[in-house]
């Protein structure tokens, strides 16, 4: 029995594959122990006291981080090097701004300590630490009282002995978390930051880690990490920092894999849900980078490459003080939610827009199991249209373009500003309302064809079940890349592979199941940022690596060429499982006629499992099913694919 389980700001998503026959559930996230919601849905879905597999992608970290909420952490470093997460890279975030307003230290002054075992850029030992010294130093430790201690020491991916050695005289009641394990990479800064945040919110994971596992043992947990690969909950629970996407990663998962079984692997994925909305492009696979961010933060640690921006279903609408309508980024959430949840909200949000043009149908909401209330949706549109002098129809549409136009440069972020013409994508929307969104967008970036997945209401659920278990490894190896042999390379990229393979099988993973990739981290001399380049051969290497700077920056040049990390990848899947539905005998009418909005005349909804297989349904239209409902756009047709996916394509 396989549980997949994504725990959103307004939902708490569920898929269960039993072998045979996949079933889907929501319920409302309970942010403040979120291991609630997901208890409930495991005793609404018949499965408590029943042994299964549970897969999720957790928020907890990212909330953390998001809302300061990190525990009181200690961070210990060389002599004259406590005030670099401070410093930082020294970007300002308002050029313009004669009089910026100075940043929050991420560590107090007062919670960084100096100390020796400082290693050179050679590997050699330029400070010393004794054990006199080390003692001084828990000493301190001790005296500050933290929760959690961040150790980064300068070029420990050289040589940890030292960083090894304070972990080692620590208590056993402190969280800690030193360079050398979580990111064994260059970046003084970018490593610090990534080590910090891990012993920051480390101890909030690992108590909630916890506590899901003792409330559904004896059933094993895996956690989604941000590289779209999973870990074995109590290893995920040290390695916070890693979880910081897990929820969006999953999304990705899903949609690659439905992707697949479609023929389509060029997606641009859209997944909007109740409080976000995250954008990607997925080309054959999932696109890495080691260059993201968590609010103010740099994360250095490998996460698929996503833009997020705060639109949702539960984004707020208003009026600025220019008199301007503006959606977002603040959200209703799951408490009290947008007005027609019923749940004591009273501001105008993107749901009760889509609920007041009638693309939302009140008694058919997740499947007719949530009633929308109408009449509140249209007292908070009606407020807000009061304030422009409008209509609530009027005010209805103004914030659904203004939730669009949001969400398109999102999309355009990650392709028309990096060279790429998604016209040539599928735009792939999910999400609890992306189906509502997604020809607007699509008409916007000049797409023609569009998916809206089976199960799309809950696919970053359905992604953990698709997702492999796996490592992302990497590490330092500074120099040019023509000074090192293959030998040297292969070695060296084994010895990383073999630390990988170790943890895996110890999770249980079988040997024969595990599949290995080497990648390099190059750049020209002189460079700061980095090509990922496969890696088969150090020659091969090298021209895939001209071709690609040319490909993304439109030059190459002459300059001699680093090599910076090693990088290896393992995965296993452990799981399959089938999408098709098989032939159902449709109901061959549509569930209910509707006016909506905009139209001239009453307009068909239908349940998506009574559509026949391959029969167009031209637009305007409306699709409903149990997690999602698609709005099918004047000038659009949508097909059932057998695999129960909706094919939209523009006429």
């Amino acid at each position: 029995m396989l549980l997949g389980v994504d725990t959103g700001g307004t939902f708490t998503d569920f898929v269960c594959f039993d072998g045979a026959q996949i079933r889907i559930h929501k319920v409302l996230s309970t942010p403040g122990a979120p291991e609630q919601a997901i208890l409930q849905g495991v005793r609404e879905l018949g499965l408590e006291g029943r042994p299964f597999y549970l897969v999720h992608g957790s928020t907890v970290a990212t909330n953390a981080v998001l809302e300061g909420k990190g525990v009181r952490t200690v961070y210990v470093t060389n002599y004259g090097l406590g005030d670099v997460l401070t410093l930082g890279r020294q970007a300002r975030r308002e050029l313009y701004n004669l009089q910026p307003q100075a940043p929050v230290p991420p560590v107090p002054a007062e919670l960084c300590l100096e100390t020796g075992g400082r290693v050179g850029a050679d590997g050699s030992t330029v400070e010393a630490l004794d054990e006199a010294e080390c003692d001084e130093l828990v000493a301190r430790i001790r005296a500050l009282a933290p929760e959690a201690v961040a150790i980064n020491l300068l070029f420990s991916y050289l040589d940890d002995r030292y960083e090894r050695l304070i972990e080692q005289r620590l208590p056993d009641h402190l969280f800690t978390a030193r360079s050398s394990e979580i990111l064994p990479e260059q970046g003084e800064y970018e490593r610090g930051i990534a080590t910090w945040l891990n012993a920051w919110v480390g101890p909030r994971v690992q108590g909630y880690v916890q506590r899901l596992q003792d409330a559904v043992a004896p059933s094993p947990v895996h956690v989604m990490q941000s590289s779209g690969l999973t870990m074995r909950a109590d290893k995920a629970a040290r390695r916070a920092v890693n979880l910081l996407l897990s929820g969006p990663a999953g999304g990705l998962m899903g949609a690659q894999r439905i992707g697949a079984e479609l023929g389509r692997s060029r997606l641009l994925s859209f997944d909007m849900g109740g409080t976000s909305t995250d954008v990607a492009l997925i080309d054959g696979q999932l696109n890495l980078t080691s260059e993201g961010h968590i609010g103010p933060y740099p994360v250095a640690v490998p996460m698929v490459d996503m833009h997020t921006i705060g639109a949702g279903g539960g984004s707020i609408a208003c009026v600025d003080e220019g008199g301007m309508l503006a959606v977002g980024p603040q959200s209703a959430g799951a408490d009290p939610g947008p007005a027609c949840y019923g749940r004591g909200g009273t501001l105008a949000t993107v749901t009760d827009a889509n609920l007041v043009l009638g693309r939302l149908r009140p008694a058919a909401f997740l499947g007719g199991g949530m009633q929308l209330d109408l009449h509140a949706a249209s007292e908070a549109l009606g407020r807000l249209a009061g304030e422009m002098q409008l209509t609530p129809e009027q005010a209805a549409f103004g914030v659904v373009e203004v939730a669009n136009q949001h969400m398109a440069q999102a999309l355009r972020v990650i392709s028309v500003q990096k060279g790429i013409d998604p016209a040539g994508f599928t735009l792939t929307a999910f999400g609890g309302a992306g189906g509502l969104h997604v020809c607007a967008l699509a008409e916007a970036l000049g797409i023609r064809r569009a998916l809206v997945p089976v199960h799309a209401g809950v696919l970053s659920a359905l992604g953990m079940l698709a997702a492999p278990r796996g490592r992302q490894l990497s590490h330092t190896v500074p120099g040019l890349i023509e000074q090192h042999s293959d030998a040297q390379l292969i070695n060296r990229l084994h010895a990383l592979a073999a630390q990988g393979r170790a943890e895996l099988i110890e999770e249980g993973v079988e040997a024969a199941a595990i599949t290995t990739s080497f990648s390099l981290d190059v750049r020209y001399r002189g460079q700061s940022y980095t090509l990922n380049i496969p890696y088969r051969s150090v020659r091969q290497a090298l021209a895939e690596f001209h071709e690609a700077h040319q490909q993304r920056f439109g030059h190459r040049l002459r300059a001699p060429v680093e090599l910076v990390n090693l990088r290896v990848s393992l995965s296993a899947r452990h799981s399959e499982f089938a999408l098709r539905t098989g032939w159902q005998p449709p109901a061959g009418k549509p569930f209910e006629r509707a006016q909506l909005a905009g139209c001239e005349r009453l307009v068909d909804v239908w349940q998506r499992h009574d559509l026949e297989f391959d029969t167009p349904c031209a637009g305007p239209a409306v699709i409903i099913d149990a997690v999602a409902t698609t709005y099918v756009a004047s000038g659009w047709q949508a097909l059932r694919h057998a695999t129960g996916c909706l094919l939209l394509e523009r006429l």
